[in-house]
């Protein structure tokens, strides 16, 4: 998102509020200590890396490995180098990209779509530990808002990047 997309106006207290809960969720989930105790109840010995670039492969077709980077939000020497960790621990494959024979993508193999199984009915179990006191119609509420809120979220990134880039940089005369 570029910074002349962000309106110069202080965020309502509602949305302070919100960014602070999703700051602190997203710290929570991305500890090291967290990551380690999920891996060991799912049985999965991956890095943090190995685990989102399965999760992502697992909810697409196979990507080359530059979609991948894109779609994470990382350089692609990362995903590259992901990759081929996976790759060695059986979990992903390289398959020949159909639209073009030099390329490859990304495919998980049997093992990986077994490992990210387990990794997210872990998790989905732990959160459900955590919200056993909500009803089942707080937690529909819930993720009916959070999958809004992400919608909202990628189509303003959607925005963002198709907003023409200037040649000069800002605060350049």
């Amino acid at each position: 998102m570029c910074a002349s997309s962000v309106p110069d106006i202080p965020a309502s207290p509602e949305v302070a509020e919100i960014e602070r809960a999703l700051t602190r969720v997203t710290y929570l989930g991305s500890r090291a200590r967290q990551h380690e105790r999920l891996m060991a109840m799912a049985g999965v010995p991956l890095d943090r890396a190995a685990v989102a670039l399965l999760r992502q492969a697992a909810d697409t077709e196979p990507l080359r490995p530059g979609e991948l980077a894109a779609r994470l939000g990382v350089e692609a020497s990362h995903v590259t180098r992901t990759v081929q960790q996976l790759q060695k621990s059986g979990h992903v494959t390289r398959i020949p990209d159909p639209d073009d024979r030099r390329a490859h993508r990304v495919e998980l193999t049997e093992t990986g779509r077994e490992a990210i199984t387990r990794i997210r009915e872990v998790g989905a179990r732990a959160m459900q530990v955590a919200l056993s006191d909500w009803s089942p119609a707080e937690l529909r509420q819930l993720a009916t808002l959070f999958h809004r809120m992400v919608d909202d979220f990628l189509a303003h990134a959607a925005e963002g990047e198709a907003e023409p880039r200037s040649a000069t940089p800002a605060g350049a005369a």
